[in-house]
């Protein structure tokens, strides 16, 4: 049976909202597989395996690293086929690798589980595929659908420590990764095969459902309202290749801001519920505190997805940067609850940024139609960097007995991230073709 049968026929939304509302729910289920949840099953797990958190943190580098070798195929699989089956399958091995994790012995097993089911399924339905398939239904509006679906992030992890830490409590860890696998799989599977399609194209649509291409200025209500989201329209359709984007300094702009930033996040994910309750906090401060930046997670990226429709998205990066590195400068600065919930609050609203920024800068560069083997070789590189943070962390907390030393790097390294952001450029054949339109 053709599965395209089941997907609405409606004329007056854009088939492109549908498209959104299943990466929402395919980004619930991704979440699972996130250090933050990882995060809630670090104390026991280290303390039932016998395992130290550094060598605990390891795994998550190392997830890190496949992802990103896997993420250029990822990316090119994308532009030939489309992430509906994609995403299908991904979830399914997620789910599965769940369903294994909840009857391990030792943390070898553990290891090999993640690395070899958990991480490969999450890399086909995972954030950087849903993102890449909203950025090509989308340009002008293409903030604030990339800030909706990623919405499902901070959904999950509003809910996941205090759901997860519960489970964990009334039922143990094992029965959780059940929990989650299930999950994963009723979110992501089936809505993906039944709705998501690969271009607008297909449908005999155009980006944002415009009756006319939007990159055409003459097409109603379809006219960028800033330059950069001028350049953005004009480079929708740009094809480049792949040795032609890494001998751009744009390209490797991008993967440095975003990549070295995310070195601290990824560390800071794994080790926070640990750092809190290292102070001497209750589990379920700690929980309330991952959800407090959850919460901005939710809360945000629609604000941020809006601010790059109005202002150029480097600047909107740089503003990113520096709440969250405010944010984090409050949280550690004393071990006050109230400091401590500010603190994180401001830095959860900078995190949110993280969501759709990165994806709309690489969008707006590089065009929708190869996005997918671009993007893939930049989250190469930033995963890369990523992996580096957990261990990181949980190697200088084994060192100095804490993670403030950890803590305060990553708050200069987000002041630099910054810098770096109002270096951006939009790629020379863009901006000459932005200086050509314009000229006339």
């Amino acid at each position: 049976m053709d599965l395209t049968t089941f997907a609405p026929r409606v004329s007056k939304v854009y088939y492109g909202w549908y498209i959104v509302a299943v990466g929402f729910l395919s980004n619930v289920a991704s979440s699972f597989a996130l250090a933050s949840t990882l995060s809630i099953f670090l104390k026991p797990l280290t303390a039932e395996l016998g395992v130290s958190r550094g060598v605990f943190s390891l795994l998550r580098s190392g997830e890190g690293i496949i992802g990103a070798c896997l993420a250029p195929l990822v990316g090119v699989l994308v532009d030939r086929h489309g992430g509906a089956r994609l995403m299908a399958i991904g979830t399914t091995l997620v789910g599965v690798g769940y369903l294994f994790l909840g009857h391990i012995d030792t943390f070898t097993q553990f290891v090999l589980i993640r690395l070899a089911i958990v991480t490969v399924g999450d890399a086909l339905m995972g954030s950087s595929v849903v993102n890449i398939v909203i950025a090509q239904w989308f340009v002008r509006q293409r903030g604030r659908a990339l800030a909706i679906s990623s919405m499902g992030v901070g959904f999950a992890k509003v809910c996941m420590p205090v759901v997860g830490a519960w489970l964990i409590v009334m039922f143990g860890w094992r029965h959780t990764w059940t929990v989650f696998g299930l999950g994963a799989i009723v979110l992501g599977v089936a809505p993906a095969l039944l709705f998501v399609r690969k271009s607008p194209e297909d449908m005999g649509l155009h980006p944002d459902g415009d009756p006319a291409p939007s990159l055409n200025p003459q097409a109603p209500g379809a006219r960028p309202k800033t330059a950069a989201a001028l350049r953005a329209a004009d480079n929708a359709d740009v094809i480049w290749a792949p040795e032609e984007a890494l001998r751009t300094s744009a390209f490797w702009l991008l993967a440095i801001t975003f990549g070295i930033a995310s070195i601290g996040v990824t560390g800071l994910n794994l080790h926070i519920y640990s750092y809190v309750t290292d102070l001497g906090h209750a589990p379920v401060v700690a929980a309330s505190v991952m959800s407090v930046i959850a919460s901005m997670q939710l809360a945000s990226p629609l604000a941020w997805g809006f601010l790059t429709e109005r202002i150029d998205a480097r600047y909107a990066a740089m503003i990113r940067f520096v709440v969250q590195g405010i944010g984090l400068g409050l949280a550690i600065i004393s071990g006050n609850l109230v400091c401590l919930y500010v603190g994180f609050f401001l830095y959860g609203i900078g995190l949110g940024g993280n969501m759709v920024l990165p994806d709309i800068l690489w969008a707006h560069y590089f065009g929708r139609r190869s996005l997918g083997k671009i993007r893939g070789m930049g989250i190469f590189i930033s995963q890369v960097l990523a992996a580096v943070g957990p261990p990181f962390f949980g190697f200088l907390f084994d060192i100095t007995g804490g993670y403030g030393l950890s803590f305060a790097i990553f708050g200069i390294v987000l002041m630099i991230s910054a810098i770096l952001s109002l270096m951006l450029r939009p790629p020379r054949s863009a901006v000459s073709k932005f200086e050509l339109r314009v000229s006339h």
